[in-house]
């Protein structure tokens, strides 16, 4: 077995591109359940909490809804033979909704503990709005 190199990368090529669109179908997979499990929670566990406002749940709403429709667009990008080997647009996409709608969740769970989240909100969503811009270009 050859010795690596400083020249020999961490991930290996093996002739396919990364992510992929196997790791872009399961990442839209994954991100799609766990917005529907978080608006299940939202609809039945969280309402039942005494000290949730009105704002709160519909803030968790909007982060579920938002993980559903991004889970779902990377698995049509998954699909794509162009965009599906993007180097950019799919790990955006992916990485912009963990953040968007993460932070949103955490900050409604914990406000306290977790304000410092509340400005990684809009980072997430920029990274995410780039993600679909770089499929248009």
């Amino acid at each position: 077995m050859a010795q690596p190199s400083s020249s020999t990368p961490l991930l290996p090529r093996v002739g396919r591109a990364f992510p992929g669109p196997a790791l872009l179908w399961r990442s839209g997979a994954v991100i799609a359940a766990v917005g529907i499990i978080a608006g299940a929670f939202g609809a039945h566990g969280l309402q039942r909490r005494k000290d949730i406002t009105p704002d709160q749940i519909h803030a968790w709403e909007t982060a579920s809804h938002y993980a559903v429709f991004n889970g779902l667009a990377l698995l049509l990008v998954s699909m794509h033979p162009r965009f599906s080997v993007h180097r950019f647009a799919g790990p955006a996409i992916a990485a912009g909704s963990v953040i968007f709608s993460g932070s949103i969740m955490a900050l409604v769970m914990n406000r306290e503990r977790f304000r410092w989240m509340g400005p990684v909100t809009p980072i997430g969503g920029s990274i995410m709005i780039a993600g679909y811009l770089a499929l248009a270009l």
